[in-house]
C-alpha cells in the first residue's frame, strides 16, 4: 500500500490488487476511512467522516490530481 500522500491527520494510498480498476485513491485517519474516484473526484465510499471531512478530502484530491494520477500511473505501470 504505497503512500501517495500525508496532509493533516490524512494518509492517502493505493491497493495493489487495483491494477485494472479506475483510478481511485483510498484515505484514512485514525479508524475513518474513505475512498474516492481519480477521474472525476467522487466518493465511492466512507466510513466514519462526515460531511465536512469528506469536502475537505475531495479538496485536497481535487489539488492534488497531478501528483495522485502520475503515482498511479507510475506505480500500476511497474505493476505489469
Amino acid at each position: 500500500m504505497p503512500t501517495v500522500l500525508q496532509l493533516k491527520d490524512y494518509r492517502f494510498f493505493f491497493f495493489k490488487r487495483e491494477l485494472g480498476e479506475l483510478p481511485r485513491i483510498h484515505v484514512e485517519s485514525g479508524d475513518k476511512y474513505a475512498t474516492f474516484l481519480l477521474k472525476p473526484v467522487e466518493l465511492d465510499k466512507s466510513v466514519g467522516y462526515n460531511a465536512e471531512e469528506l469536502g475537505e478530502i475531495k479538496a485536497i484530491i481535487a489539488a492534488n490530481m497531478a501528483l495522485a494520477m502520475g503515482k498511479w500511473n507510475e506505480y500500476f505501470a511497474e505493476q505489469d
